[in-house]
């Protein structure tokens, strides 16, 4: 499988994951859906604003990294808004503008856009010094997806602990459509 063919249409259902979840959080708890983004499962863990902004950021980064571009301080400026959540969590309406922009970029993608960065040489550097050096195979396998996925399971489960009535028709809803008919009962 192509990695354009593995990464796009995963961005894509999870993102519109997130979208459905927020519309979720805002009809379950209308007085609180605000709040929920500054919600969180532990005390050094990042709320759920972090969460969102972070998952809207990877899937982008990921897309620039395995065509060799250069990251736009647009999509920076996303991963720097995760990191200020705290103190800034923002509205739902900028949650949804950030998850809206990563699903524009994700689209507008060719149908082979990615695939020629399997080979390409990827580094990670993470704060406190760690440096990753691996293929663009295997940072989308072993970095960008599971990073990825984390962000979003984790907005899952902060809406989930906090009263939102989300289950996993709700986490995979692209799933339903390849539900296989129920058979026709015969008299």
């Amino acid at each position: 499988m192509s990695l354009t063919a593995l990464l796009v249409p995963t961005y894509r259902n999870m993102l519109r994951t997130l979208n459905g979840l927020l519309d979720k959080a805002e009809r379950d708890a209308p007085d609180r859906a605000e709040s929920l983004l500054s919600a969180r499962l532990a005390p050094d863990m990042f709320p759920l604003a972090a969460q969102l902004r972070f998952a809207a950021y990877q899937a982008q980064e990921a897309t620039f990294r395995l065509r060799g571009i250069e990251i736009p301080a647009s999509v920076l400026a996303v991963a720097a808004e995760g990191r200020n959540a705290e103190a800034e969590p923002g509205s739902l309406a900028d949650a949804r503008h950030r998850i809206e922009a990563a699903l524009s970029h994700v689209d507008g993608l060719g149908e082979d856009a990615l695939d020629a960065g399997a080979t390409l040489p990827i580094t990670i550097e993470l704060p406190g010094g760690m440096t990753f050096d691996m293929t663009g195979q295997a940072f989308a396998r072993d970095w960008a997806l599971p990073q990825f996925y984390f962000h979003v399971v984790t907005a899952y489960a902060i809406l989930r602990n906090n009263g939102i009535a989300i289950g996993k028709g709700d986490y995979v809803p692209h799933m339903f459509a390849y539900l296989r008919p129920e058979p026709v009962s015969r008299p």
